[in-house]
């Protein structure tokens, strides 16, 4: 599979940035023509993911590698795209997340504020590059194009929270980029090289003296994405910032706190694994206290959520602190179950930022304040109540739709059978507790029992807020806030949902998928060679390349 089709590699990076540039020379009244644009090229984009997703799942036995070396230099000195069945995956599932909410946007929101859709595919573009990339400096750079249009969205339809919340964001992953140039700094100056590959050969012979520079390097990079991920104590501006930006927004904001948790969960095991010397398996007890952590921020989170933005806001850090915790844990199976859980977790958390804003439009503001005041206070509303001759109560078919989406989020958010979201906890619990296909359970250490009861009770947590929200919108609202929603707005929601669905129906071939794409995270030896082994192009009239 090479040649032309290793071209793929570069078109999620390339096909979102030349798109976005022209947009710009439109005038934002070409709304239309803009969101006609933006939509198609993001369905482009989910055709070359899902080729890319098929390639590097038909290759070898062990996974075809896509690399691609711009401007056809070795991939020791220049630039290095590199496509295997992780990075597929993630682009793969970006693409899905941008082409329902700028189908959702659609509908009003991206006439908001100007420039909307070429801030939207800026981020696609550096969400993509982030994902792809081969070495440091270009993950750099692709994570400074996310955040700068990252910025823009998040001001988009101007207020006063919108405007205090991103003043924070902005301050903190400023603060995140500085503080990942002194890690990339500091990485370079003990090895010499920032491509990732040659990484995984040079960081085993460190020597001694340097070694304790270089893990402080790590250390600094790390706490770079643990930030945009979320991790306690780091995420204190993600819930505020998530729930005062604009609905679509925020669904596509759910791809980026799995922009930190995959780059941490690269550079790990590729370049910090257990296999790789002294410096192996490098703060992964940490990962798993901040994990375990996290689940419990978030689960006090969302149980004190008294409103539906702000549940799903902490629902995003208890997926965060579950992702962590099974990267701190380690193991194929674990991390198996973990991308499971990562690709159901995503499509339903984006999905649920969109329909609460369907949600809240039929509702009067402080509507779950006072919810929560009426049943901590013993009071009742008579008026919502039916006379004692009706039997039951009209629900209108807006609100009927609504709510079986919303009762299809909260299962899957929550892990609860039957859907996706229950199969992949189980297969992460099981593989804490060891237990294999035809085996016996393992004896476990003290963390994984926290481990598997945090997980646990996280998911009961959520099922326990997701009801009392439900309970107080769809069975005490009234027949005359029935909201109107158009259908560019329901239809990208149902999508969504109806991805899971389709996850947990062949969760066979999908969990086959993920156990594959696990072992070559663990055991990174093709992607290594795959990048090492690849030479430039000669040019005419040449032996040779560079």
């Amino acid at each position: 599979m090479n040649g032309i089709l290793t071209h793929l590699v570069i078109l999620p990076v390339i096909v979102p940035l030349i798109v976005a540039a022209l947009l710009l020379l439109f005038r934002d009244q070409r709304r239309a023509v803009k969101a006609f644009v933006t939509f198609a090229t993001m369905l482009a984009l989910l055709a070359i993911s899902l080729t890319l997703l098929v390639m590097t799942a038909n290759g070898a036995s062990d996974g075809w590698v896509g690399v691609y070396l711009l401007g056809n230099w070795s991939p020791v000195f220049g630039i290095v795209l590199v496509a295997d069945r992780a990075a597929a995956v993630m682009i793969t599932l970006t693409s899905m997340l941008g082409a329902a909410t700028i189908s959702f946007a659609a509908a009003k929101w991206n006439g908001a504020g100007p420039h909307f859709h070429s801030l939207f595919l800026f981020l696609i573009t550096g969400v993509n590059g982030a994902f792809l990339t081969g070495d440091l400096f270009n993950l750099f750079v692709f994570f400074e194009i996310m955040l700068a249009a990252s910025y823009g969205l998040l001001l988009h339809g101007s207020s006063i929270a919108k405007v205090r919340s991103g003043l924070q964001y902005i301050a903190m992953n400023l603060i995140a980029s500085s503080v990942f140039l002194i890690g990339v700094s500091l990485i370079y100056g003990v090895t010499g090289t920032l491509n990732m590959a040659e990484l995984a050969l040079r960081v085993p012979m460190v020597q001694d003296a340097d070694r304790m520079l270089l893990e402080i390097g790590a250390a600094t990079l790390g706490t770079a994405f643990l930030l945009k991920a979320g991790m306690w104590p780091l995420s204190f501006w993600l819930v505020p910032a998530y729930t005062a930006a604009a609905s679509p927004v925020a669904a596509v904001f759910a791809i980026l706190s799995k922009v930190g948790i995959y780059i941490v969960w690269r550079l790990s095991l590729l370049i910090f694994g257990l296999d790789t010397g002294p410096s192996g398996g490098l703060a992964q007890n940490w990962l798993l206290i901040g994990g375990l952590v996290t689940l419990v921020f978030g689960s006090v989170g969302v149980l004190a959520s008294q409103g539906l933005p702000r549940l799903t806001a902490y629902s995003v850090l208890v997926s965060t602190g579950t992702m962590l915790v099974a990267i701190g844990i380690g193991g194929v199976p674990v991390a198996a179950g973990a991308f499971y859980y990562l690709v159901g977790s995503t499509l339903a958390l984006s999905a649920l930022f969109m329909l609460v804003e369907l949600i809240e439009r039929g509702r009067m503001a402080g509507a779950d304040v006072l919810a929560v005041t009426m049943e901590a206070f013993g009071f009742e509303d008579e008026d919502v109540l039916p006379d004692e001759d009706e039997v039951g109560i009209p629900i209108p078919g807006t609100l009927a739709l609504l709510g079986v989406n919303f009762i299809i989020c909260a299962l899957l958010i929550a892990g609860q059978p039957p859907l996706s979201g229950f199969i992949a906890k189980f297969a992460i619990l099981s593989g804490i507790i060891g237990v294999q296909a035809g085996g016996a359970g393992t004896q476990i250490a003290g963390a994984d029992w926290a481990a598997v009861a945090l997980l646990i009770i996280s998911g009961l947590a959520v099922l326990i807020a997701m009801l009392r929200s439900g309970i107080n919108i769809f069975w005490a609202t009234r027949e005359d806030m029935t909201p109107r929603i158009g259908l560019v707005e329901i239809v990208p929601i149902t999508v969504l949902i109806v991805s899971c669905v389709a996850l947990t129906v062949f969760a066979g071939p999908a969990m086959t998928y993920f156990e594959a794409t696990a072992a070559e995270l663990h055991n990174p030896v093709g992607y290594i060679q795959s990048v090492i082994n690849t030479v430039p192009a000669p040019y005419p009239g040449r032996g040779g390349g560079l």
